[in-house]
């Protein structure tokens, strides 16, 4: 099943070739998804060596002889320093690459630039960790963000940062795009999420030296999970924030 950004895309694309494609920081589901269309190539890129793994297990009988999955990072200046692509996909690329080169999301829009002949299309998260929440299910996210950020600090890790879709916008704006759509779409935070992120937290709390400080953090950890579960038990999700879509192209 196609995502509902993925499927936004898809319509903004409409009878537009594909042409060449890049997954400028890929992952399973956004690779799953490109190697659907019909482009000429694609190429994915990511700079996690346990990811470009998992990656290559998943989508080597979808792979082309033009299709190439590469393990790099942007902020090497010579790495893919001459490609052209006419799609440009720049999926959660934002806020994830402060795992990974912090600090580094400018220098990274220039590169995308340098990259991109005809359309650049960013998916992104709305920031909602620093920001209080005023319904319940909302206050559980926030807490649950906060848990998990706190977690991967404690463990020696660097959590993800969140760019809004108005800092992209400006910043795109300052350097020569066009905006041309851009959507936001709803979150609903399921079972799923919720199990992933405790586990996620579990993991990053069992490396703790101060067994005191672990135990404290894990009872926490169990208890924010139950309210959680009582929570999407009785409203189906929860609903809190919202992802977008942000088309760009070149100004003429």
């Amino acid at each position: 099943m196609v995502s509902t950004l993925f499927s936004h895309i898809e319509m903004i694309q409409g009878n537009n070739p594909w042409g060449k494609v890049l997954d400028a920081g890929s992952g399973i589901n956004s690779l799953n998804w490109i190697s659907q269309l019909k482009s000429e190539s694609w190429t994915a890129v990511t700079c996690a060596i346990n990811m470009k793994a998992d990656i290559q297990q998943i989508i080597s009988a979808k792979q082309r002889p033009q299709d190439s999955l590469l393990l790099g990072n942007w902020a090497d200046s010579d790495f893919m320093v001459n490609e052209r692509f006419d799609t440009v996909i720049a999926h959660y690329l934002l806020g994830a690459v402060d795992g990974f080169v912090p600090y580094w999301q400018i220098p990274l829009l220039y590169r995308l630039k340098s990259l991109t002949l005809n359309w650049l299309y960013f998916t992104g998260l709305e920031p909602y960790v620093p920001y209080n929440a005023s319904c319940r299910a909302g206050h559980l996210v926030v807490s649950i963000g906060r848990l998990r950020d706190a977690c991967l600090l404690l463990a020696g890790e660097r959590p993800y940062r969140e760019y809004p879709a108005d800092w992209v916008i400006y910043h795109v704006q300052q350097m020569g795009f066009e905006i041309v759509d851009l959507k936001h779409y709803p979150i609903n935070y399921g079972h799923n999420w919720l199990i992933g992120q405790m586990e996620m937290c579990r993991q990053r709390i069992s490396r703790l030296v101060d067994r005191q400080l672990s135990m404290t953090m894990l009872e926490h950890i169990n208890q924010l999970e139950q309210q959680a579960l009582v929570c999407i038990a009785q409203q189906g999700s929860l609903k809190h924030g919202a992802d977008y879509v942000i088309y760009v192209k070149l100004a003429k």
